[in-house]
């Protein structure tokens, strides 16, 4: 298969101590290093999608306060990840990964059809990344263990909610563990799940 990496919102403002899960986000760094690692040694592209607003941007009317403008610091990929040249990276003023972006156009150019989805935070822009790359036909993979949400109850609740929901085996819900054993499988000429 085919297969991206979308590292969502692990960038430089969501990890300092002002967000809410900050402390969250800077523990699953190791771990999606690691996945990162082993992806990239795969050949699998990596994508990370990168919140980066507008002083005035509309989502500011809400409760939210206004982090990662477009053209700081706070926008760019967290120190600590391991970005490398050659890797994707989407600016996105909203939730999604591909809305409003060229990120479809650029996953079929390099031929995948089924994405991997980790970062911050499950509920949103994770939730809405996963659901709107499976709306543009790809099969979609959360890495429950490389993501987070506010609180681990509401992260349980969602997990279970699509691990075999009625858009199963489309979207699917797996530690990173099982999906890169899946992907030895198939390195090694087994079909998934076998």
């Amino acid at each position: 298969m085919g297969c991206a990496l979308i590292v969502v919102d692990m960038v430089k403002d969501n990890l300092k101590g002002q967000h809410r899960v900050a402390q969250g986000a800077r523990d699953l760094v190791p771990k999606i290093n690691r996945l990162i690692t082993t992806l990239r040694s795969k050949g699998t592209k990596i994508v990370f999608a990168c919140d980066s607003f507008l002083p005035e941007d509309f989502i500011f009317q809400s409760r939210l306060t206004p982090h990662c403008i477009r053209g700081t610091e706070g926008c760019q990929v967290a120190e600590g990840l391991n970005l490398q040249r050659g890797d994707i990276i989407v600016e996105k003023r909203r939730f999604s990964a591909f809305f409003k972006t060229d990120l479809d156009q650029t996953l079929r150019t390099l031929q995948v059809n089924t994405v991997a989805v980790c970062g911050i935070t499950l509920p949103y822009c994770v939730l809405t990344t996963a659901m709107d790359a499976l709306s543009h036909d790809f099969s979609v993979v959360i890495l429950e263990d490389c993501t987070l949400s506010f609180r681990d109850e509401e992260h349980k609740a969602l997990t279970n909610l699509y691990r075999k929901g009625p858009l199963y085996p489309l979207l699917r819900v797996m530690s990173a563990e099982e999906f890169l054993e899946e992907l030895e499988g198939e390195d090694k000429g087994k079909r998934p799940n076998e």
